[in-house]
């Protein structure tokens, strides 16, 4: 998997008024990478994911994916919704065999997949529940098993905590990691949290307000699990808020 984001612009026009979002943003990611985008709110992280996964164009630059220019969705990009976006009338059986239908894998394909995923995220026994009927964990799992049931080179999640309480958000990060673990698909997360993108991610992208600009691109050299109150982990959380502080022009962020 070779994933490149190759001077990558957007532009919006509203009342003759010209809005630069994103300006040359480049960087590439390796396969297997768990790679966090952090910064302000308005800095275009979310813009520049959408346009990763192909659902909106860029007005500069391309996305290349093996090779291959990146110009809609495909199969070869999953995709986890803040709000997990499951589908309410469908079960989780149904929610995850939804994408591998519409790929027309074969039946047995999809089954020995399905419970290798129901497996994988500890959801045995729950797959005959609508989404109304989970837990917050457990539809986080959901999304994330369906997102991955297609078999994606690249899994992109868009602040997949954002909706979560503080507590909650830190019992979901470890669920998530146990999950990628298991599985080890790349992934590209936009998240505004500091402490969120520490503890997940193998690379952090800063991006600045100012039209995306990439101010550090950091490796995260912690063993997993991670232990948040270590000394090491308090220096990346303090050098991280030191540059989002930068990033938006403020002077005290949020470090939770």
């Amino acid at each position: 998997m070779n994933l490149q984001i190759e001077n990558i612009s957007k532009v919006f026009f509203h009342a003759d008024k010209v809005h630069t979002v994103l300006k040359n943003v480049s960087f590439r990611v390796q396969e297997g990478q768990f790679v966090s985008l952090l910064g302000p709110s308005g800095c275009g992280k979310t813009t520049l994911l959408t346009i990763i996964a192909g659902f909106q164009t860029s007005t500069g630059g391309q996305v290349l994916l093996n090779g291959q220019e990146v110009t809609k969705p495909g199969p070869d990009r999953g995709f986890v919704f803040q709000n997990y976006a499951l589908f309410p009338w469908m079960t989780v059986r149904e929610n995850i065999l939804y994408p591998m239908k519409r790929q027309k894998m074969p039946r047995l394909e999809r089954e020995a997949r399905l419970d290798n995923l129901l497996t994988m995220a500890q959801l045995e026994g729950k797959e005959h529940l609508m989404p109304g009927q989970l837990s917050g964990g457990m539809k986080q799992r959901t999304a994330v098993i369906r997102a991955l049931a297609g078999r994606p080179e690249v899994l992109l999640m868009d602040e997949p905590l954002g909706a979560v309480d503080f507590q909650m958000r830190q019992i979901l990060q470890e669920e998530l990691e146990a999950l990628w673990l298991k599985d080890k698909t790349t992934v590209i997360m936009v998240t505004h949290d500091i402490d969120e993108a520490i503890f997940l991610s193998d690379r952090v992208i800063v991006m600045s307000a100012q039209e995306g600009e990439i101010l550090e691109d950091l490796a995260v050299m912690l063993p997993r699990p991670r232990v948040r109150k270590s000394g090491l982990y308090q220096g990346y959380k303090e050098h991280l808020t030191e540059l989002l502080q930068i990033a938006q022009g403020a002077k005290t962020v949020n470090l939770a």
